[in-house]
């Protein structure tokens, strides 16, 4: 079975070509602009393209049977139909909360005819880094809604169940919600930050537009929309769910694990 791993330079689909092969996978193939910078293992078969040129896309399908889409929006209509005309059995794609922006890829694909699984991560762990520089400069985080709540969830977790969806058929047709293992608060979060680097670190909490100004040093434009998002999760936090464990066989990463592998975004370089 030949699977065609898309968005392989980035961190989930590089991840996924990793868990793929330590699940015993022996033919993987991954489309990339840059192999140099994906590093990809000896063995895995390279295809250069990008999602975003469809021309490159019928070449990286030939004799495909299970395609990763990784969540290219500009262009996922034509990729999807490309996918089907090259008879790809089915599609594992990265998606999101239904009803979100990125809910246009799993619509792609089923418009396509093309038998899927939709993998729906909420945040990502790694967005904290959003606090880096505050972090690195102090003991303060300057933020707004500390008691906005959700369920982030590692790349790696994602990337452990875009594998297993890719292996095994017995999860077609499913939509598969991803959380990490609890709830937290960003203040918690931050808090928890602050343990994995040996450090008490101090949330204060910032009136909203006190908060999108700080917030637009590394947001631009979009610091607003976030912080709007925030307001929700503190009067509706997100519930974890246990899916990823489910479907792995071992326990999702904790925020605490991941802030401790990644120390190193927080402290000073």
């Amino acid at each position: 079975m030949k699977i065609l791993v898309t968005g392989a330079t980035t961190n989930i689909g590089r991840m996924v070509v990793d868990e793929l092969l330590a699940l015993g996978a022996d033919d993987v193939r991954a489309l990339t602009v840059d192999p140099v910078r994906a590093a990809l293992p000896a063995g895995v078969e390279i295809a250069r393209g990008f999602l975003g040129r469809p021309s490159t896309l019928p070449a990286a399908y030939a004799g495909v049977d299970v395609l990763y889409l990784a969540p290219y929006l500009p262009t996922v209509t034509e990729a999807c139909r490309l996918a089907a005309e090259a008879g790809i059995s089915r599609v594992v794609d990265l998606a999101g909360p239904k009803g979100e922006h990125w809910q246009a890829v799993e619509d792609a694909v089923e418009a396509a005819g093309l038998p899927f699984t939709h993998l729906e991560p909420g945040e990502f762990m790694a967005n904290a880094a959003i606090w880096s520089r505050q972090i690195r400069a102090g003991d303060e985080v300057r933020d707004a809604f500390g008691d906005a709540a959700n369920a982030p969830i590692a790349q790696e977790d994602i990337a452990a169940v875009a594998a297993r969806a890719l292996l095994d058929d017995g999860l077609v047709g499913r939509s598969l919600e991803l959380t990490g293992p609890e709830t937290l608060s960003r203040r918690r979060k931050v808090e928890l930050i602050g343990e994995a680097l040996g450090r008490e670190l101090r949330y204060v909490e910032l009136p909203r537009d006190e908060a999108v100004a700080e917030l637009a040093t590394d947001m631009g434009e979009h610091a607003a929309w976030y912080v709007d998002g925030l307001e929700m999760l503190a009067e509706y936090p997100q519930p974890a769910v246990p899916t990823v464990a489910e479907i792995t066989g071992r326990p999702a990463t904790t925020f605490l694990e991941w802030a401790r592998r990644n120390a190193d975004l927080f402290e000073d370089r």
